[in-house]
C-alpha cells in the first residue's frame, strides 16, 4: 500500500492513505515502536533495526518556514551556503563546533536560505542559525 507522508513541526507524521487524512505519531519502545493515529495504538514491528535508523525521515522533508537552532553554545567555523542560495534537504549549511567537537548543521528541507549565522560567531544554545524557507 502506497502512501504520502510529511513531517509536521509538532514532531508528527501527516499521512495521506487511500485518500483519508491520518496524523500520526511513533514512539520508540523496548518491544520495537507503538504507533497512534485516530485514538488507536498499534505495536509496530522493525525488521531491520539498523536499516530503519539510518533511513529514518529519509525521503520525508519538513514544510513551511523551517529554524535551525544551536544545540549548545558554540562557534560558527564554517558556513557552506550563503544567504538566497536554493539548498536540497540534508545539505550541509553550517559547522559549529562545541566543546572541541565539530557538528555540521543540515537543512531540514529543499528550500531557499533566509537567514544565516556568520562565520567566527559565538552562538548560544537554542540561537538561530539559518532559517530555510
Amino acid at each position: 500500500m502506497e502512501a504520502d507522508a510529511v513531517r509536521i513541526p509538532s514532531g508528527a507524521y501527516s499521512i495521506l492513505l487511500s485518500g483519508r487524512s491520518l496524523e500520526v505519531t511513533l514512539e520508540e519502545t523496548p518491544g520495537g515502536l507503538l504507533m497512534r493515529a485516530n485514538g488507536r495504538e498499534f505495536r509496530v514491528d522493525v525488521i531491520d533495526p539498523r536499516s530503519w535508523r539510518r533511513a529514518r525521515g529519509a525521503g520525508i522533508e519538513l514544510e513551511g518556514l523551517q529554524q535551525m537552532l544551536a544545540p549548545m553554545p558554540g562557534k560558527i567555523v564554517r558556513v557552506l551556503v550563503a544567504a538566497g542560495q536554493k539548498v536540497s534537504a540534508g545539505q550541509g549549511l553550517l559547522v559549529i563546533e562545541a566543546m572541541k567537537m565539530q557538528n555540521e548543521i543540515r537543512a531540514p528541507k529543499s528550500g531557499t536560505v533566509e537567514k544565516l549565522a556568520k562565520e567566527g560567531q559565538t552562538v548560544n544554545a537554542g540561537e538561530v542559525l539559518a532559517v530555510v524557507s
